[in-house]
């Protein structure tokens, strides 16, 4: 069975097409956020319950929503929900692309990392745009790469964070694998005052494009490329790990 979750909520059009497409294949069941929580990361609730709340449609089990995060949701899908754990777990088709810094941010790269550290496959897939809403071009390529994870495996720790350019299906070049990008999110705030008077600020910002090496998902992506870029939890600077052992660090 294939586990489904996002960011972007449970009826957004994303998750309902790659749970759609999937179902074809495979048996299929969403668990995913019952309201939006994109950027919120690898957050996760503790100050509140969480509410679960079951979905059919026409009779049959689709899933079910849930008042929390999307690692709240992977967490008690695979230790409360299911009866056993999924073959894998697919995390999409998110509305804009997860490139470079950005996929810190995000709850639905967040959700397969999330899988990843319990120890189970997890793919994270986006479609590079918040505007335009064909999402068949990813969901045909996750419904080709998630037997190859099966098949091959994933080392520890390791989830797959996808990128699909938002352009026809005939005009994307292929699929490569990447390396994670630097380029980030130049933010900006429009300050706007409400009619009590009261000043308040909306978060804005676009995409700063800065990389200078090849092969890096925001480049492939810009090229026209499907990127496949293999992400892992640990944060460690290895490099640095060995320098800063040289301080001295007397306490």
């Amino acid at each position: 069975m294939i586990l489904i979750t996002n960011d972007d909520g449970f009826y957004a059009k994303g998750i309902q097409a790659l749970r759609a497409g999937l179902a074809e294949v495979a048996d299929v069941l969403v668990i995913a956020p019952e309201s939006e929580q994109s950027a919120v990361g690898h957050a996760i609730t503790l100050s509140n319950p969480l509410r679960v709340r079951k979905v059919e449609k026409k009779g049959e089990l689709w899933g079910y929503a849930v008042n929390g995060t999307p690692a709240d949701c992977v967490k008690i899908a695979v230790t409360e929900l299911l009866d056993e754990p999924p073959e894998i777990v697919i995390s999409g088709v998110n509305q804009g692309g997860n490139l470079g810094t950005c996929a810190i941010y995000s709850g639905t790269v967040s959700a397969a990392t999330e899988a990843a550290i319990m120890g189970l496959p997890a793919i994270a897939v986006s479609l590079n745009s918040f505007e335009y809403q064909d999402f068949s071009a990813a969901v045909d390529f996750v419904k080709r790469l998630y037997p190859l994870v099966l098949e091959n495996g994933l080392p520890e720790g390791v989830s797959l964070n996808v990128n699909v350019p938002a352009i026809p299906r005939d005009q994307i070049k292929g699929a490569v694998v990447t390396r994670q990008g630097k380029s980030r999110v130049i933010e900006t705030f429009d300050k706007r005052v409400n009619p009590r008077n009261e000043t308040y600020y909306w978060l804005a910002g676009e995409m700063k494009f800065c990389e200078v090496e090849k092969g890096t998902d925001c480049e492939m992506m810009e090229g026209g490329y499907i990127s496949v870029t293999p992400i892992h939890f640990d944060l460690t600077h290895f490099q640095a790990l060995q320098d800063i052992k040289e301080w001295k660090l007397d306490f």
